[in-house]
């Protein structure tokens, strides 16, 4: 780590993908303030805090102990915001920064000089951006502007016809729609002339891997890791079709369209953020159940209809077999 500069508020990323998606409304408001802003982050989150102008990004080691992370950070910081436990927490408060905030939830709380109450009712299930919100909105900052939610700027504008096609997710196979059910989309995709693209993860039943060898060697295929080094190739593509995971919240950020295919996760908690993307699912009695292992027999996937997914697109299976029409003779 390099030592950083100091400022008015040093903010702690989120680790996972989608929290540090949800973030950016509020770091954007908070840095709109006037607050000169740090970022600490991940070094795997460098390139994606850096397509959001006017933040000064400071990436760690993902091991990097509090220790080092606090070496790096000598310099004065006037004020810190930590949303989560961790090295990165504890490292703020080996600081001794004067002015620690964060959500006042044990054990974060310890490390805090002032750790603040959530304003959300016991029992409500807001989407998960408003975690965040609403902790910027208790400094007095206005969250309610639009420019707040739009992608990042980067710079590259989407090609026409153009989809981006995931099956993977790091969530965990329960979040994963069935490979035949995407080896048929992308048929059907083809055939109304859209240019199809394969992204693969190395986490869940390697999907895409497996979709990309069924169309042959010629079909585009990339491995989407690093996921933030990908964010021009999300940004290229007009639609990206995915498993409920990392990948969609990064498109979204990037400034594509999304049509995310959930299971076992509440998509009124965690959908990617925009209203230009669409939520397909099949609702089943047990859903959402947000389990790691399905008890049952994962009928939130297998249900889950091409059709469906589809009909989001505007588009209709032009491979499916014409209705035969019995004839039946004139009565005599």
């Amino acid at each position: 780590m390099t030592p950083s500069h100091g400022g008015d508020m040093l903010i702690a990323a989120p680790d996972r993908w989608d929290e540090a998606c949800f973030s950016v409304p509020a770091v954007r408001a908070i840095g709109s303030s006037g607050l000169s802003v740090g970022i600490l982050c991940p070094a795997h989150q460098e390139e994606f805090w850096k397509s959001i102008p006017g933040i000064h990004v400071i990436p760690h080691p993902q091991d990097a102990s509090a220790k080092t992370i606090a070496r790096a950070l000598s310099s004065p910081w006037k004020a810190s915001l930590a949303w989560e436990t961790g090295p990165p927490a504890e490292a703020l408060a080996r600081l001794n920064i004067p002015r620690r905030l964060g959500p006042k939830t044990k054990p974060l709380a310890k490390q805090l000089t002032h750790p603040i109450l959530p304003n959300n009712p016991p029992g409500t299930l807001d989407h998960r951006v408003r975690h965040y919100l609403a902790l910027a909105e208790t400094l007095g900052i206005d969250c309610a502007k639009p420019e707040f939610f739009t992608p990042a700027p980067i710079g590259i504008p989407p090609e026409p016809n153009t989809v981006l096609i995931c099956p993977d997710s790091d969530f965990g196979p329960n979040h994963e729609w069935p490979l035949d059910r995407w080896l048929e989309l992308t048929h059907i995709l083809k055939a109304h002339g859209q240019k199809i693209t394969i992204a693969g993860l190395p986490e869940g039943r390697h999907l895409g891997q497996s979709l990309a060898q069924s169309l042959g060697p010629d079909h585009p295929y990339f491995n989407a890791r690093p996921l933030a080094g990908a964010l021009p190739i999300f940004a290229v593509h007009n639609v990206v079709i995915a498993a409920d995971g990392s990948l969609p919240h990064l498109a979204a950020h990037a400034g594509s369209t999304c049509i995310t295919l959930f299971g076992p996760n509440d998509p009124n908690w965690k959908r990617p953020l925009g209203r230009r993307h669409h939520i397909v699912r099949h609702h089943v009695e047990c859903a959402p159940c947000f389990l790691a292992k399905c008890p049952l027999d994962l009928r939130c996937q297998n249900e889950l209809t091409i059709h469906r997914v589809l009909a989001h697109l505007g588009l209709k299976n032009p491979l499916a077999p014409t209705p035969k029409i019995e004839e039946t003779a004139a009565p005599a």
